[in-house]
């Protein structure tokens, strides 16, 4: 089996999920991206407890792009403080060679 790297955000609505989601492929900084199906977040912000809907998004990378792809997700993002949590993946090798080849830049 081989290593690679999930990263996963939310967003507002699907289409600011889709232009970063194809953002990232388009870069190579990630082979793959899944929009998940619409959820409900609950969370304190600005003293209060807020419910929102959001659209999650994981993406697939390689180890080596996992900051990059962070970061471009970050810039990119229309919250004020986006939720991108990233964690390392086991697959097979043939998946993970196709991630490998899909982020080589």
């Amino acid at each position: 089996m081989s290593e690679i790297v999930l990263v996963y955000t939310l967003f507002g609505d699907r289409d600011a999920a889709e232009a970063v989601a194809r953002a990232m492929v388009e870069r190579r900084l990630a082979a793959c991206a899944n929009l998940l199906g619409d959820g409900t977040s609950i969370y304190p912000w600005e003293g209060r407890i807020d419910r929102a809907g959001e659209v999650p998004v994981l993406f697939k990378t390689v180890p080596a792009r996992r900051d990059a792809l962070m970061a471009a997700i970050g810039a990119m993002h229309n919250y004020d403080l986006p939720a991108i949590l990233s964690w390392p993946a086991v697959t097979t090798p043939a998946y993970a060679a196709w991630v490998a080849g899909e982020t080589d830049s």
